[in-house]
């Protein structure tokens, strides 16, 4: 299989997680994906990520205090939510959030149980592994634009040593409790949540998957 093959492979493969096995992470494999994820580039080599991790026991104090405050409501993000999603962004995302209601049961209109299902982010869905995302404030977009491609990175290299996760913008609502949870200084933004362990295969929110755009919605050729 040539490189381009096995990337492929990977991206085709890599989705989501919603639920996960309990059992932990070896330290020295949650070390590979992290080192894996800081080789990506950034704007003038800044690497401005960093990642606050938990271990299984943290993880588990965490999720009990965020989905209680979650439950509460509010937002308090450090970088601002979408203003509004129209247009072809708003079909992807109804497309992607009724396929995953569809999967765990919940009926068009049943309003609780769609709520009760959105907390369960805030459960980081049973992941035995919480990270946070940060970056520097003064960096502005171009160090939340470096994150993203740190994210990305992770994702892939856990996909490839069979490490499941997902990248959590909702958590970020929640940046104070967070800040305080990890002793973060001012200086640093909370840009998202990575949630990992080992796939729940049998699970049914891990029983579908999003499609992607065509090609022509995506190049423009001059």
């Amino acid at each position: 299989m040539s490189e381009i093959d096995t990337l492929e492979a990977l991206l085709h493969r890599r989705h989501s997680c919603r639920a996960f096995r309990p059992e932990p992470v070896p330290d020295a494999v949650i070390d590979r994906i992290v080192t894996a994820a800081g080789r990506v580039p950034s704007w003038c080599n800044a690497q401005p990520w960093h990642l606050a991790l938990c271990a299984p026991d943290e993880t588990d104090r965490l999720r009990e205090a965020l989905y209680a405050a979650a439950a509460q409501g509010g937002h308090a993000p450090d970088i601002p939510f979408p203003a509004a999603y129209t247009g072809r962004y708003k079909t992807r995302r109804s497309v992607c959030g009724w396929a995953l209601y569809e999967a765990v049961g919940v009926e068009k209109g049943d309003r609780a149980a769609s709520a009760r299902q959105m907390l369960e982010n805030f459960r980081f869905f049973g992941a035995p592994h919480f990270g946070l995302v940060t970056t520097e404030a003064e960096l502005g977009a171009y160090g939340v634009l470096d994150c993203g491609a740190f994210v990305t990175a992770f994702t892939l290299a856990a996909e490839a040593l069979g490490v499941a996760s997902i990248a959590q913008a909702a958590v970020a609502g929640h940046a104070p409790l967070l800040r305080d949870w990890f002793g973060l200084p001012e200086n640093r933004q909370v840009v998202c949540g990575l949630s990992f362990g080992y796939e729940d295969a049998n699970a049914p929110a891990n029983g579908f998957r999003t499609e992607r755009a065509p090609l022509d919605e995506i190049l423009e050729r001059r």
